[in-house]
């Protein structure tokens, strides 16, 4: 399986950026002056000054903002991750494309979490070597940053005394 790219992630995450609320004018205004002043090739000056005009909505400004990032290339869409991380770091941490589960990562839960279920249905434990184990109560992929993905069991007993 690939690695997602700049451009495939500003794509699944543009309906998240433009939500109401997301960014601030303030925010966008300094996105789009970082990737004017230190990539002038990414936005020119009157590119510039288009996705920065008050009589056009932010909404508006930024959808034209991210589709032309997208229509520019790889490298434009990561110098604008990178500006979105500087001006609005919780957002950037927030985006849906940092906590998409892989598909693989995904069944992988799946399988294991109906294996474990079948076990239980079919071979119940005996409740005098573990009292409680019985009452599983769920299943939860952590996820450690964007490449290491670990799986936990998350077990709750009735008797955490006699553990």
């Amino acid at each position: 399986m690939t690695e997602q790219t700049y451009c495939d992630r500003l794509v699944q995450d543009t309906p998240f950026l433009t939500g109401l609320g997301r960014l601030s004018e303030q925010q966008v205004d300094k996105i789009i002056l970082q990737l004017n002043r230190y990539y002038p090739q990414i936005l020119s000056n009157k590119d510039a000054e288009k996705f920065r005009n008050p009589k056009v909505s932010l909404r508006v400004r930024l959808c034209d903002l991210l589709g032309h990032l997208q229509r520019s290339g790889e490298r434009d869409c990561q110098e604008f991750y990178r500006a979105l991380y500087i001006h609005a770091q919780p957002l950037h941490s927030c985006l849906p494309s940092r906590h998409a589960l892989r598909p693989m990562a995904f069944l992988t839960c799946l399988g294991l979490a109906a294996g474990l279920a079948l076990l239980l249905y079919c071979c119940p434990p005996d409740p005098k070597v573990l009292p409680g184990a019985r009452r599983v109560l769920g299943f939860s992929p952590v996820i450690i940053d964007r490449h290491v993905s670990r799986f936990l069991l998350a077990f709750l007993t009735d008797d955490l005394g006699g553990l």
